[in-house]
């Protein structure tokens, strides 16, 4: 097996989609029999027109089967095909459809494909992706734990995985505003790497390609598709060409139905199916029962100067800018070409509803001990998105009928390591395997579950299930608590704390607290809005209905304003809400969903859960950055 596992090709493919997802879709024959029929380059979106990406085979080795997906094809060399659909929406078939490209939809179709060629069998696997790219949307300069990569792809050093940089040095300090105290730090690095996760993901994309996994970026999974019997049978894309009031444009095209056997959602975070799914199959009151708890990250990837560059430097904190009630904490990582990732984390249930993330963040790059290092460079990047923090407490039950819930989208972080990419790769192999197992032997996708009880994924969460809860009594406390817990207990307490609130019942009403006044951006270290959004790369079709959607439109000028001051135009890190004067010279909401950075901190954040985060049309949203050597960044 293991020789198995190590056999790859190693041609390079950027998986990226060059033009608009359904436009005049073409798909694409390979001449070489020994891969489906059906099996486009890159996915949709490929047209002879678009230059042949660099090692690439050139596009002359494919030629056009069909414009038209209502005809009925059929593969030679599995079960996925084309079929017409009433409705007018065409459907492709496979034995499994995975949601999202991350490192646990990647695992889990590299798993699927790596047992099918241990037992000489055949199933059909496709992997959709809203990004216009593989790694377009994976924002996080990442320490990286290979663990789960050592089981997943055991000679991954010997196949140019972007992993090149081991932790060097791992500090931990305590901020005041004007110092930074050292603390024993608490993460134990050693054998870790620092890394581009959107540059991993690439590679590991490339991987699954070269065992036969169909990888379609540009592709927004919006619906559930179910049986007459409740259960899921794959996923539809949304419409396309439709106008901001309904209409249908020149372009217009129906979505498209993805029909799996199995369906695995690897949305990361709050994905918007996956919540669906975890609601109305109650799957978090079949798990262990405690609602989830959020946090969101705000990040910058920076070029420094070269003396003040160590690669391989970890450096994470707690304390300043946040009072003590407030639990978060910043990280600063030494990437490779003179690179840094500096990010400031912050629980979605602080209290002050005048609490500014993004100003928070900007705050925090003036404290002597950061701007001395950052002082002389340049931003390359900017982002943001939610975390899941509830961990062991809030895991749901991750099977539903018809398929399973993996990674982040479950919740498998492990809050004081501050990692969740092992755990998300691990549980997605799990899947993986359970459902190669439900195709091929006759087994339960359960035995998902199960697995997931007896891995090395449930221990680590469990042994670290009290760090986070015992930060709802403030900073000193739960450092006090986590250094018992870490150095004496060892995980081990007899006792299971429970999680606070849910966030957004945890934000007080203005009048409680004092508005904030943060300092001006110096346009050197600190930044406002627009130019940090414009390092994002964000781009959505203008003329689209809104993702973003209010379940009752008068909640905004009823309730958020007067009680809370108007809280969503300080949470969300693009200023996409913004209070505005109406005809009648009092205030509304405005939305400029073109700006939403998709970090979904409104779907969790606000007061009485009245925004409603939808995918947009496929490939919209953060994209990916090159720097002057012609690597992406993020």
């Amino acid at each position: 097996m293991h020789r198995l596992l190590c056999f790859f090709p190693s041609k390079s493919n950027p998986l990226k989609n060059p033009i608009s997802p359904f436009r005049n879709l073409p798909i694409f024959r390979t001449e070489n029999p020994t891969r489906s029929p059906l099996r486009p380059a890159t996915g949709f979106g490929l047209h002879p027109s678009v230059p042949t990406p660099p090692n690439r085979s050139p596009l002359s080795r494919f030629h056009l089967v069909s414009t038209n997906l209502s005809s009925l094809i059929h593969s030679t060399g599995g079960t996925r095909r084309f079929s017409g659909e009433s409705g007018g929406r065409e459907a492709l078939h496979y034995d499994v459809v995975i949601v999202g490209a991350g490192p646990a939809g990647l695992s889990a179709a590299i798993r699927l494909k790596q047992l099918c060629r241990a037992r000489n069998t055949d199933l059909s696997v496709c992997v959709l992706e809203k990004g216009s790219e593989v790694g377009a949307h994976i924002i996080s300069g990442n320490v990286f734990e290979p663990r789960a990569l050592d089981e997943l792809i055991p000679c991954w050093r010997d196949e140019g995985a972007p992993i090149e940089v081991p932790v060097s040095h791992d500090k931990f300090w305590l901020l005041t505003e004007n110092r930074a105290l050292s603390l024993p730090s608490p993460f134990d690095n050693k054998g870790n790497y620092v890394i581009s996760l959107s540059q991993l993901v690439r590679w590991m994309a490339t991987k699954a390609e070269e065992l036969g996994v169909e990888i379609y970026p540009g592709f927004a999974a919006s619906e559930i598709l179910y049986d007459e019997d409740d259960k899921v049978v794959g996923v539809a894309t949304n419409d396309m060409g439709v106008a901001k009031d309904g209409s249908k444009k020149e372009t217009f095209q129906r979505g498209v139905e993805l029909k799996g056997h199995i369906t695995l959602l690897a949305e990361g975070c709050r994905g918007s199916l996956s919540e669906k799914i975890i609601r109305d199959y109650k799957l978090r009151d079949k798990g262990q029962g405690q609602h989830q708890t959020y946090a969101i990250g705000i990040k910058e990837v920076w070029e420094i100067e070269e003396g003040k560059h160590v690669p391989g430097t970890v450096l994470h904190t707690v304390g300043w800018p946040l009072d003590m009630k407030t639990y978060g904490g910043s990280f600063l990582y030494h990437m490779n070409n003179r690179q840094i990732s500096i990010g400031l984390v912050i629980a979605l249930n602080y209290r002050n509803p005048y609490l500014s993330p993004f100003d928070e963040f900007q705050k925090l790059k003036h404290h002597p001990a950061i701007k001395s290092l950052l002082e002389g460079g340049s931003v390359l990047q900017y982002g943001a998105r939610t975390l899941n923090e509830g961990g062991f407490q809030s895991i749901p039950n991750p099977v539903f009928p018809g398929g399973a819930i993996i990674g982040c989208s479950a919740g498998y972080i492990n809050v004081p390591k501050i990692k969740g990419t092992h755990t998300a790769m691990k549980s997605g192999m799990l899947a993986a395997e359970a459902a190669f197992n439900v195709l091929d032997g006759g087994a339960q996708m359960e035995m998902y579950w199960d697995s997931l009880k007896r891995s090395w994924i449930w221990e680590e969460l469990y042994r670290s299930r009290n760090y986070r809860p015992a930060f709802e009594y403030g900073l000193i406390p739960g450092l006090a608590f986590s250094a018992l817990e870490r150095y004496v207990f060892r995980g081990r307490l007899p006792l299971t704390l429970k999680h606070g609130k849910p966030d957004h019942e945890a934000t007080d009403i203005a009048g409680v607290h004092t508005p904030i006044q943060y300092p001006r951006p110096d346009g050197r270290v600190s930044f406002d809005v627009p130019t940090s959004l414009y390092r994002s790369n964000t781009n959505h079709e203008h003329d689209q209905p809104a993702h973003l959607r209010l379940r009752d439109p008068t909640i905004p000028e009823r309730v958020n304003l007067p009680l809370y001051a108007g809280p969503e135009s300080r949470y969300c890190p693009a200023r996409v809400y913004e209070y505005v004067p109406d005809e009648k010279h009092g205030m509304k909401l405005h939305i400029n969903a073109q700006n939403c950075l998709h970090c979904k901190a409104c779907d969790v954040k606000d007061p009485k859960q009245n925004i409603e985060w939808t995918v947009p049309e496929g490939g919209g949203g953060p994209g990916i950055k090159m720097h002057s050597s012609g690597q992406p960044i993020r």
